[in-house]
């Protein structure tokens, strides 16, 4: 399980920002640290990245949005993440998703409204020779199946 998130600081947040501000393609590691002390990359964090990187906000938004890890809400408490690439697709993998989106109740990159669960889709995890994979939290995960997918579920939720 992730360690928890600290809520949003502006002060601890500048800070952050600044220890990459005169670094060379300082915005990604400043956006994965702002994620990982806040869990997220709130919008207060987008415009205060942009004042400290002299970008506009459409830039640093731009990155947010365009690499899948980084988030602008908080994920749930445990983060299930299925392969959707095509060799695990060919090794079963839509059926282990429609297991995990019944049991979970949730579709693609939706979390549960106690924050418990957030599903979400990878497009490879480099497990292709034992698929189908997945990651919960932050575990890899292979050769999975709907009732090895039940059971690692239930077992998170204990």
């Amino acid at each position: 399980m992730p360690p928890a998130a600290e809520l949003w600081n502006e002060a601890r947040a500048r800070e952050i920002a600044e220890t990459f501000a005169n670094t060379k393609g300082g915005l990604l590691p400043a956006l994965l640290a702002i994620q990982s002390a806040f869990g997220h990359v709130p919008g207060e964090a987008v415009v205060l990245l942009a004042e400290v990187f002299n970008v506009s906000r459409a830039e640093v938004h731009g990155a947010v949005t365009f690499y899948r890890d980084f988030r602008e809400r908080p994920a749930g408490r445990h983060v299930l993440k299925l392969c959707r690439a095509e060799a695990c697709q060919a090794a079963g993998s839509v059926s282990v998703a429609e297991v995990a989106k019944r049991r979970l109740k949730l579709g693609w990159d939706e979390t549960d409204s106690e924050g418990n669960w957030t599903l979400e889709p990878v497009f490879c995890l480099g497990l292709c020779a034992c698929g189908p994979a997945g990651m919960l939290d932050g575990t890899p995960l292979a050769r999975l199946d709907g009732a090895r997918i039940e059971k690692l579920i239930d077992g998170a939720a204990e």
